[in-house]
């Protein structure tokens, strides 16, 4: 991700530079809450594959109607969460509308509070991004938190879900039935889905830092039969229990994780994919779909 916007006071330039051992070892982050995650990954590699235009063709109500509501979880310190915003909005930089929040409003969550903090600072849509610490994996403040934001808008779920590589921290503290688990809440949760699962190679580098600090292995890494090709393992656990379909791919970041987009099949005959969206994204040769 892009760096983060500077500092505009002293005071938070000495709250980041009391932060800053956090990133001398990033083994450290045992939940994949790295401090200046955007620093090695910027969200330009993830924009770049996504049609601006896509939110407004999966849901295409006007805006006077209800705002799109979008899910983030894991969302770091905000960065990519302002980004996709952004994006979806055909914002530039340092460009605001009053009028956005209508048309979309996000909810990020993320189980640091350190980092949800700074996003809640530095966040330059406050009327269009919630940020909230969660623990996604704790049901009964899931359930108060979500419930509470989805009820200021008279809505029982979400219309799409972010889950950016997020997946091998779940899976890797709460093993198989953990991510099972976590990919049936997000299915339950959201009519789209829109996920970037880290594939297996990171998650011996993830187990391989922590023995280099001396720190004791992940719980999980060892017992978990769910291993290999993890996007394909994923698809298959949200196509083959979760009652969802894969849409499509939107291809892979330079650090090779691919972007794949789920609906509930309840949606497929209401809402279906627009032609229009189809056919640029084969012109373009950015989307891959999967048809019955």
């Amino acid at each position: 991700m892009a760096a983060s916007p500077k500092p505009a006071t002293g005071g938070v330039e000495e709250a980041a530079a009391e932060e800053e051992p956090r990133i001398l070892e990033p083994g450290a982050a045992p939940f994949g809450n790295f401090p200046h995650y955007s620093r090695f990954h910027p969200p330009e590699q993830r924009l770049r594959l996504l049609p601006p235009e896509l939110l407004r063709r999966l849901f295409p109500q006007s805006p006077e109607s209800r705002p799109i509501l979008g899910l983030d979880v894991g969302c770091n310190s905000g960065d990519l969460s302002v980004a996709l915003y952004k994006h979806f909005l055909s914002l530039h930089d340092g460009e605001t509308c009053s009028d956005a929040s209508g048309e979309l409003h996000l909810l990020c969550c993320d189980i640091d509070p350190v980092l949800v903090e700074r996003a809640e600072k530095e966040c330059p849509f406050p009327d269009g991004l919630t940020f909230i610490t969660l623990d996604f994996m704790n049901q009964k403040t899931r359930k108060v938190l979500l419930s509470s934001f989805l009820n200021q808008f008279g809505r029982s779920v979400f219309d799409i879900g972010f889950c950016m590589s997020i997946t091998m921290w779940i899976h890797l503290n709460h093993g198989d039935h953990g991510l099972w688990e976590f990919l049936a809440h997000l299915s339950s949760l959201c009519r789209y889905l829109l996920v970037e699962p880290q594939p297996w190679k990171c998650y011996r580098a993830a187990a391989r830092r922590l023995r280099k600090l001396g720190l004791h292995d992940f719980d999980h890494f060892r017992s978990l039969a769910i291993r290999g090709d993890m996007a394909n393992q994923i698809v298959q656990i949200l196509t083959q229990d979760h009652g969802m379909e894969l849409v499509c791919c939107f291809g892979n970041t330079s650090w090779d994780r691919s972007l794949l987009l789920f609906r509930a099949k309840h949606t497929t005959e209401a809402h279906p994919i627009p032609e229009s969206l189809v056919e640029e994204g084969k012109e373009k040769n950015r989307l891959r779909f999967w048809r019955q």
